[in-house]
């Protein structure tokens, strides 16, 4: 998922990666179909040739529309972002002090082995 800077602050968009033409080597879309804060439409195409130079071609409001309406048919495919499950995690964490400098622990905690001597007929089930 990309960003776009607008109106002071970065934006969250749907990306998409099309079909590079010419001497570049990626080349991505992004569109962010209307700015929370001011409301425009905006389509940013960011490209890179086989020298890593940087080209970005940015439009506004109904050309960013038509932009973003001429370069569908080479889309490939939409970049979506991996949703990881956040299920053996939780919100507790565990406060401690050390040399006089509170810090907190966010550990699993049942992964912690505080204590423990280490023992060869001592069995552990996870």
């Amino acid at each position: 998922m990309g960003y776009i800077h607008c109106c002071g602050a970065l934006h969250r968009t749907r990306t998409f990666r099309i079909v590079p033409q010419g001497n570049f080597v990626v080349s991505e879309l992004d569109y962010l179909s209307k700015c929370p804060v001011c409301g425009h439409t905006v389509v940013q195409l960011t490209r890179i040739d086989d020298d890593d130079n940087i080209s970005i071609v940015r439009k506004v409001n109904k050309k960013a529309k038509l932009f973003f309406e001429k370069l569908k048919n080479v889309i490939l495919y939409e970049i979506r972002p991996i949703n990881y499950n956040r299920i053996n995690t939780g919100k507790f964490y565990l406060n401690y002090n050390e040399f006089g400098v509170k810090k907190r622990c966010y550990s699993n905690l049942r992964t912690l082995k505080i204590g423990l001597a280490e023992n060869k007929d001592l069995k552990i089930n996870p």
